[in-house]
C-alpha cells in the first residue's frame, strides 16, 4: 500500500493520468469481497402467505433434529439452483414459527411441502440435490395428490390449529418465565395455569350465555302474546280468589240464618198458642230432634 502511495505521489509525468485509476483500484482491492446473497429463504408467521404466489419448495426443520441437520448441505446446495430452475427454496424453523407448525400440521421432521399458486403437495420422495431438481425440473409433482381445501394453509380448520399452536407456545414461555426467572415451583405454576383456565371458562361460558340470550331470545318471554296471556290469567285468578271468599261469606251468612230460624222455632216453641208455657225438658227435646232433622237434611 505504501509503495503504491509513494508510486502515486512521485514526480509529474507521463504516468500522472494513471492515478485516479489505481486509486480506484486500490479501493476496489481493500474492500471485503461482497458475500453472495443466500438464496435460501426463510418463512415465518408474519409472511407465510408470500408462498401462496409462484412455485416454492419448503422444509419444516427444527436445529435439535439430527435427520434435519443431515439435509442441510443438500437442501442448500438445491437452493443454490433455485432461481436457475425459476423456483423458491425457503425453510421454517418449527421451534421459532409454532404458529406454521400447527398450519401445515407439522407430525415429523424434516417435512417438505411442494407449492404451486396456492395448492400444496408433501413431498416423498428421496431427499438429496439432484431428486429434487429431479422433481421440479420434470414437474413429477402433478401425479402427486394435493392437499385437500379443508387442511390447506389458509383454511378456517388450519388458522384455528396455527392459533391454538401459538397459544401453546405462549404458555410454555410463560411457564419457563415463572419457574426460571421468578423462581416458583412447578406445582406452583401447574396450579396457576389450572385456576387461570378455570376463571377463563367461566367467563367465556357467562360471556357466550348473554350472546345467545340476546341473539336468540326465547319466544316465551319476548312474545307480546305472552303478556297478554299472563295478564289474562292473573286477572283469572284474581276473579276466582273474590268468587271464593264471596261463597265463603254466603255459607257463614247460611249458617248465621240457620242458627236464627233455629232460635225463632225455640223461642215459638216455649210459648203455647194458649200462652201456657212447655215444661223445660219437653222443650230440649224437641230442640235436638228439630237439630237432628236438620242435618239429616244437610
Amino acid at each position: 500500500m505504501s509503495g503504491v502511495m509513494l508510486f502515486l505521489t512521485g514526480g509529474a509525468g507521463p504516468r500522472s493520468w494513471t492515478c485516479p485509476f489505481l486509486l480506484l483500484l486500490v479501493f476496489l482491492t481493500s474492500l471485503p469481497a461482497s458475500a453472495k446473497p443466500d438464496s435460501l429463504k426463510e418463512v415465518t408467521d408474519g409472511d407465510w402467505e408470500k408462498i401462496m404466489t409462484g412455485e416454492w419448495m419448503i422444509e419444516f426443520y427444527a436445529p435439535w433434529c439430527p435427520a434435519c441437520q443431515q439435509l442441510q448441505a443438500a437442501w442448500k446446495e438445491f437452493a443454490d439452483w433455485g432461481d436457475d430452475m425459476g423456483i423458491n427454496v425457503a425453510k421454517v424453523d418449527v421451534t421459532e414459527q409454532p404458529g406454521l407448525s400447527g398450519r401445515f400440521i407439522i407430525t415429523s421432521l424434516p417435512t417438505i411441502y411442494h407449492c404451486k399458486d396456492g395448492v400444496f403437495r408433501k413431498y416423498q420422495g428421496a431427499r438429496t440435490k439432484d431428486d429434487f431438481l429431479s422433481f421440479v425440473d420434470e414437474q413429477k409433482w402433478k401425479s402427486m395428490e394435493p392437499v385437500s381445501s379443508w387442511f390447506g394453509p389458509s383454511s378456517f380448520l388450519m388458522n384455528s390449529m396455527s392459533a391454538l399452536f401459538k397459544l401453546s407456545m405462549f404458555i410454555r414461555r410463560c411457564h419457563n418465565y415463572m419457574t426460571e426467572q421468578l423462581g416458583i415451583p412447578v406445582w406452583g405454576s401447574y396450579v396457576i395455569f389450572g385456576l387461570v383456565t378455570l376463571f377463563a371458562g367461566l367467563t367465556l361460558g357467562l360471556l357466550l350465555v348473554f350472546i345467545a340470550d340476546y341473539v336468540f331470545p326465547s319466544r316465551r318471554f319476548s312474545s307480546h302474546d305472552y303478556y297478554q296471556k299472563k295478564q289474562a290469567m292473573e286477572q283469572a285468578r284474581l276473579i276466582q280468589n273474590q268468587d271464593e271468599d264471596q261463597e265463603a261469606d254466603g255459607e257463614d251468612d247460611d249458617e248465621d240464618d240457620d242458627e236464627e230460624d233455629q232460635d225463632g222455632v225455640w223461642r215459638k216453641q216455649r210459648v203455647s198458642p194458649e200462652g201456657q208455657g212447655y215444661p223445660d225438658e219437653a222443650l230440649r227435646k224437641r230442640v235436638v230432634v228439630n237439630r237432628e232433622e236438620g242435618d239429616e237434611y244437610s
